[in-house]
């Protein structure tokens, strides 16, 4: 402070005051943040005291908001062009939908699902990851492009383990049974599923057989990271 300049008392006691109070607030920010997360997984009907027994696994969005992050954005078969492309490239021939062994590719003729385009419902039907691959091979406008089983990025996998009968003590392993492409996408950790996010292609299949309603292992598509919120 310049010794020659008149010392501004309000001045002063304010930013001393401001100096004792900033700890203060540095202190109750935390908790403040805290207790909106409370609120809000008690919005989602999530329990606290379950998430807090497992505090090393990052919590993971109910089940209703899973379902509705799933179908937010369709999930197309495999192979198929980045969603905007796709939809501008696809013709709707259906050709797709025709060869495939497992029916699960389908299309809304109206336009008002999925664009109209193909797309996949993992709860009525799943990509089974046929031999060959078929619907790849015989689409004519390129929107599905022929791809190495290991290539294949449908989407991702998300388990919630607040809804699925493991947390009863069940010893239910189907989504881990049941996965086409095996232990490089999920498996059982401790009593944990573990989906593996590198190896997940998102075929669907763990959504499809999972026994909870709503489903507590969904698909979320990969169009759906870089959708608007």
């Amino acid at each position: 402070m310049d010794p020659n300049k008149p010392v501004d008392r309000r001045r002063f006691f304010r930013e001393g005051l401001r100096g004792l109070l900033r700890p203060l607030a540095e202190a109750v920010e935390p908790l403040h943040e805290a207790a909106k997360h409370l609120e809000r997984m008690e919005q989602l009907g999530k329990d606290p005291v379950a998430q807090t027994s497992a505090s090393s696994v990052e919590p993971r969005p109910a089940s209703s908001n899973l379902d509705e992050l799933a179908r937010s954005v369709a999930l197309r078969p495999p192979g198929a062009l980045a969603e905007q492309s796709f939809l501008d490239t696809c013709s709707r021939c259906a050709e797709c939908a025709r060869v495939c062994p497992a029916q699960c590719i389908q299309l809304d003729t109206t336009g008002r699902i999925a664009g109209g385009a193909p797309y996949i419902d993992a709860n009525v039907m799943a990509c089974v990851v046929c031999d060959g691959l078929k619907c790849m091979h015989v689409c004519p406008s390129g929107a599905l492009v022929p791809t190495a089983l290991g290539d294949i990025d449908m989407g991702t996998a998300v388990w919630n383990s607040a809804t699925c009968v493991r947390r009863n003590g069940e010893d239910c392993t189907i989504c881990v049974d049941r996965c086409p492409v095996g232990s490089v996408a999920i498996e059982l950790r401790g009593d944990r599923i573990h989906v593996i996010p590198e190896g997940c292609i998102g075929c669907g299949v763990c959504q499809h057989e999972c026994p909870t309603d709503p489903k507590s292992i969904v698909v979320i598509p990969v169009a759906a990271k870089s959708a608007p919120r």
